[in-house]
């Protein structure tokens, strides 16, 4: 017995906002976020649209795609940086509005690899036989915790959600299995220093900025190539796999040089790398499912084909997983 992803959808906002939208306030171009980051697009949610909206919005999509009824979810995972509240969790709001009251519902914060922590946490409770279909959501609203004046944040990063409904199997398909890592001592290198406990939220914290999200990129890039193709390694190797094998990676959609610098560590060429970070920059939480749902829309991905999903975030995190389609 193994779990599998029976439907799978995303949601992104309607407004797009090119690096030109930069570039008419910020000393920054077009050329050079580009070349930097592979990003030429982001969408923005609107400010009366919650996380949690876009959550439900995938949700709803993924549901009618698993062509199940809402009744039958038994558990609500959300993975977010940007939750609605600091409580109640978002996972809970999600699961008021999609009416599924009395199911069990949390929040994960493992920043962009949040999806992969959430897929690994339904394949426990399936595998275990707790559940028999779990809703898992990852959901993000950067644009609300970025300075927009800071040009080395706020052009990275975008609105969106994606979510599955993973389910029961008896089949050969489904998650093979999947690591995931952890090191707190990174934690400052990608930060929003206020907001939580730790930082009280005065005047003179909100003039320095200390409420937006705070990232030492140089140092954070070099451990994103190093452990993403460290966790991929290490997953295949548990398995038994070989890269050549793989059919398609979907990884975090962060930076195209750290996705082509992971392509080239674990040996896989660049043509069986999903990529979508132009349109759409880092969703963190949102970024493997809303790459992975254009993927399937786009009719890449067939049934039977080896997938691996790699993604490196906030915490610091890091995870691999491998699943038959």
């Amino acid at each position: 017995m193994r779990s599998f992803i029976k439907g799978l959808s995303y949601y992104v906002p309607d407004e797009v906002l090119t690096n030109h939208f930069f570039e008419k306030y910020l000393d920054t171009s077009d050329e050079w976020i580009t070349q930097r980051t592979g990003i030429k697009e982001r969408r923005r949610a609107p400010k009366e649209v919650l996380t949690s909206d876009l959550g439900v919005a995938a949700a709803e999509k993924a549901i009618k795609q698993a062509g199940i009824d809402k009744a039958e979810i038994e558990l609500v995972v959300c993975a977010t940086a940007t939750p609605d509240y600091l409580f109640p969790s978002t996972a809970c709001i999600i699961g008021d509005k999609l009416g599924i009251n009395g199911v069990p519902a949390f929040d994960i914060a493992a920043g962009c690899t949040g999806f992969i922590y959430g897929l690994a946490i339904a394949d426990a409770f399936i595998r275990s036989g707790i559940y028999k279909t779990v809703l898992v959501v990852g959901a993000e609203e950067l644009f609300k915790i970025m300075d927009m004046e800071d040009r080395s944040m706020c052009v990275l990063f975008g609105d969106g959600a994606g979510a599955a409904v993973v389910s029961v199997t008896e089949d050969d398909k489904g998650i093979l299995g999947f690591k995931i890592h952890a090191d707190g001592s990174y934690g400052d290198l990608l930060i929003m220093p206020a907001r939580g406990v730790a930082v009280e939220l005065t005047e003179d914290v909100i003039k320095k900025k200390l409420h937006f999200a705070k990232m030492k990129g140089n140092e954070v890039f070099k451990i994103a190539v190093r452990e993403m193709g460290n966790v991929a390694a290490e997953v295949l190797s548990d398995l038994s796999i070989s890269a050549d094998n793989i059919d398609w990676v979907i990884p975090h959609q962060a930076n195209i040089r750290i996705i082509q610098a992971l392509a080239k560590r674990i040996g896989i060429p660049m043509d069986k790398v999903i990529v979508n970070l132009h349109k759409y920059g880092n969703t963190s939480a949102a970024s493997i499912p809303i790459a992975l749902g254009e993927a399937l829309e786009e009719g890449k991905i067939k049934r039977g084909d080896m997938l691996l999903l790699v993604a490196f975030g906030a915490g610091l995190t890091w995870g691999a997983m491998v699943l038959k389609w």
